[in-house]
C-alpha cells in the first residue's frame, strides 16, 4: 500500500469520525435532554449534521475528496471514474471511522444514556437511548416502506453532490464553498424528510455506530434490531446513490452548456 493511498484511507476514517462525532452527540442532545434543548428546533439538529459533514470536508478533502459515505463511493466509481480497486478499502475506512466517532460520543454522554434508562426503566437491550447511536423506523414507516425512503433520500443527496461538484456546472458554488453547499443539502434532507426513520442516508453513518453500540451492551437492539432493520439503512443507500448519480448523469450532465462548448472546441 502506497503512502498516498493510507493517508486516503486515514482521510476517509477522520472524515467520518468528525460527522459521526457532531451529528450522534446532537442526537444525543436531542434525545437524551428533557425537555431537550431543540424542542420546537429540530432545524437546529439538521444544521448540526450539515455542519459536521461540512467540517469533514474541509478537514480531508484535499487527502480523499471526503467521499465519507459508501454510497457516494460507489457513484463515484460507477459515474465519474473513481478505482474500483479503491472501493472496498473505503468502505473499510469509512466503517471505521463511524465507530470512532460513536465511541467518541459514548465517552461524552455515557452517564447521560445510564440516567435516561435508569429513569425511563429502559436497557440498552431493549433499545434504550439506540437513537443516539443508530437510526430505525419512524411512525407508521415499515422495514420496506424505509427501503424505499432511503433509496429516495440518497438520491437526493447524490444528485445534489453531482451537481454541486461538476466541473462544467456553471451553476456551482466555488470549490471553497461547495463544502457548505453540500452540509445545507444534508441538512435540507433532514428537516423535509429526517422524520422518516432519521435519514442515514449513508451506509457507515449507520453501520458504523451500530456495531459499536452492539459490542457496547445494545446487542440485539442493534443487531439484527427490531424487524432485522439493521440491513436497510446499507441497502437502501447504496441503491439510491446509483439512481441520483444516474439521474445527474443522463437528465442533467449531456445537456450543459460549458460541457457541449468544451466538446465542440477543437483540438490543438
Amino acid at each position: 500500500m502506497s503512502r498516498q493511498f493510507l493517508g486516503e484511507l486515514i482521510s476517509e476514517a477522520v472524515a467520518m469520525t468528525i460527522i459521526i462525532a457532531f451529528g450522534d452527540s446532537v442526537a444525543a442532545m436531542y434525545t437524551l435532554y428533557d425537555p431537550n434543548p431543540y424542542a420546537g428546533g429540530y432545524w437546529g439538529v439538521c444544521i448540526a449534521w450539515g455542519l459536521g459533514v461540512t467540517i469533514a470536508i474541509y478537514a480531508t478533502g484535499s487527502v480523499s475528496g471526503t467521499h465519507a459515505n459508501p454510497a457516494v463511493t460507489l457513484a463515484l466509481a460507477l459515474f465519474r471514474g473513481f478505482s474500483w480497486k479503491k472501493v472496498l478499502p473505503y468502505w473499510g475506512a469509512q466503517v471505521i471511522g463511524g465507530m470512532v466517532g460513536a465511541a467518541i460520543v459514548y465517552a461524552l454522554y455515557a452517564p447521560v444514556i445510564d440516567h435516561y434508562n435508569e429513569v425511563k426503566q429502559l436497557t440498552r437491550e431493549a433499545g434504550g437511548a439506540a437513537g443516539v447511536f443508530f437510526t430505525a423506523p419512524g411512525l407508521a414507516v415499515t422495514p420496506l416502506h424505509a427501503l424505499t425512503d432511503q433509496a429516495i433520500l440518497t438520491a437526493f443527496l447524490i444528485f445534489g453532490i453531482f451537481a454541486i461538484t461538476e466541473q462544467y456546472n456553471e451553476m456551482a458554488p466555488g470549490a471553497n464553498s461547495g463544502a457548505l453547499i453540500i452540509g445545507l443539502l444534508v441538512a435540507t434532507i433532514g428537516a423535509s424528510m429526517g422524520y422518516l426513520e432519521a435519514w442515514a442516508i449513508n451506509p457507515a453513518r449507520d453501520f458504523g455506530p451500530r456495531v459499536f453500540a452492539f459490542f457496547a451492551g445494545w446487542g440485539p437492539a442493534a443487531f439484527p434490531a427490531p424487524h432485522n432493520y439493521w440491513w436497510v439503512p446499507i441497502v437502501g443507500p447504496l441503491i439510491g446513490g446509483v439512481v441520483g448519480a444516474a439521474a445527474y448523469q443522463w437528465l442533467i450532465y449531456p445537456f450543459l452548456p460549458a460541457r457541449q462548448r468544451a466538446a465542440q472546441k477543437p483540438k490543438a
